[in-house]
């Protein structure tokens, strides 16, 4: 059931929950290993045809933003989502409200990849912190173990007669 203009809380939990597959496939067409050659085929579209309209389409699958706004109106068409006011107006919000919060979750997503990503890095250098750490307390480990063999060598050359330092009794 679609929401209606008089259901404001059912129409904006419908904002809410629509943005969220627009967000899913723009960012998936757009970034994703499984849409890389045609996608690479409309970036070399968008640079290379002659037409500015053809390169202004070609370009619209390669920019997340702009591809949104398509993935928007199929949406709309799916769903018959209107926002606020019923006809072409509340479709027109439903639009703009829809590609805001799409582009608000694919910003908040990309901001939620920088800090994983962030905090990986952070782990790697304290681990690598670590590890120099206990590879430094080894080496010194086999120090003190060569220091004490060397001690233990130098007490058995020498004899127990020289750890006796007193005075011979005449």
């Amino acid at each position: 059931m679609t929401p209606t203009a008089d259901n404001l809380w059912q129409q904006l939990f419908w904002l809410l929950v629509l943005a969220i597959p627009i967000a899913c496939v723009a960012r998936t067409v757009v970034f994703e290993e499984v849409f890389r050659e045609p996608r690479e085929y409309c970036q070399r579209r968008s640079q290379t045809c002659s037409s500015l309209l053809q390169r202004k389409f070609f370009y619209l699958f390669t920019c997340e933003y702009c591809f949104s706004h398509y993935v928007t109106v199929f949406f709309l068409i799916v769903t018959r989502y209107q926002l606020l006011l019923p006809g072409w107006r509340g479709y027109l919000i439903a639009f703009f409200a829809l590609v805001f919060m799409a582009n608000a979750y694919l910003n908040l997503y990309g901001r939620l990849r920088v800090d994983i990503t962030s905090e990986k890095k952070e782990i790697e250098v304290k681990e690598k912190q670590v590890e120099a750490h206990e590879k430094q307390i080894e080496v010194k480990d086999k120090e003190i173990q060569k220091l004490e063999v060397e001690i233990n060598n130098a007490q058995v050359a020498t004899g127990p007669e020289s750890s006796d330092t007193r005075a011979p009794a005449a």
